[in-house]
């Protein structure tokens, strides 16, 4: 029995005349971290879209779980950080975790603690009964974070989840991130920031919406004969 709990299988998706994934075959497997690069444009999101059901392919299937997408049920297993920030502005950080909490079916003799766990991940906890109007950018990235983190999901999705967040803050949450991997969560993230695409199992690489590289990331700059994933990306670009 296969592992793979998403798997992408010759996938066509065009926007008009534009085609943005041309005959992608893709897949994470339990316990693994797979980084996802490319430019702007690339079909990263487009892809994370598929996944999640929020788009439907022109051809190809998706699965998540072994459940072709989208399914309201596999959807609730998961947890999923977009690139822009859904949040209730007018509520405060405690009250949007509160509902993003239930919303996902955690009881509510585990929810204090629960929000207490997830806050403590991206340092929001003094933060917590703030409203998220008066929020900067990278903090509502990281009470994003924390939503996609309740109830400890199995699956996790996150798209350019640390842009606007420090360095050292970018550090604790790979190092939560990679504590999941090793207790058998499966993550699959994208992101711009080349030494971030160093920390994961596996990276693909998108370019003009095909798949040109899918290996770790020691494999890759081996193959492209260069000494970092910042420049596998540019070498593949061909700006090296």
């Amino acid at each position: 029995m296969s592992n793979d709990i998403i798997k992408l299988t010759d996938i066509d998706k065009r926007f008009g005349t534009q085609t943005v994934l041309d005959n992608v075959s893709f897949s994470v497997s339990q316990g693994e971290i797979v980084g996802l690069i490319g430019p702007s444009g690339a079909g990263k999101s487009t892809i994370i879209k598929i996944a999640l059901g929020m788009e439907v392919s022109d051809e190809g299937v998706a699965t998540v779980f072994g459940v072709k997408m989208p399914d309201r049920e596999v959807l609730g297993r998961m947890g999923y950080m977009a690139q822009s920030d859904a949040l209730y502005e007018q509520l405060t950080a405690k009250e949007n975790l509160q509902f993003f909490a239930e919303m996902k079916g955690i009881k509510k003799d585990v929810l204090s603690e629960e929000i207490e766990r997830v806050a403590k991940i991206v340092d929001l906890t003094a933060d917590l009964d703030k409203y998220v109007v008066g929020y900067s950018g990278g903090m509502k990235r990281r009470l994003s974070l924390a939503i996609a983190f309740l109830g400890n999901p199995k699956l996790l999705i996150l798209d350019e989840p640390t842009v606007g967040i420090d360095p050292a803050l970018r550090r604790q949450i790979w190092t939560e991130l990679q504590a999941m991997r090793d207790q058998g969560h499966t993550i699959l993230v994208t992101t711009h920031v080349m030494d971030e695409a160093e920390l994961v199992d596996r990276v693909a690489l998108l370019l003009g919406g095909r798949l040109i590289a899918n290996d770790s990331p020691k494999a890759l700059e081996s193959a492209y004969q260069v000494t970092s994933i910042e420049d596998v990306f540019l070498k593949a670009e061909g700006e090296l």
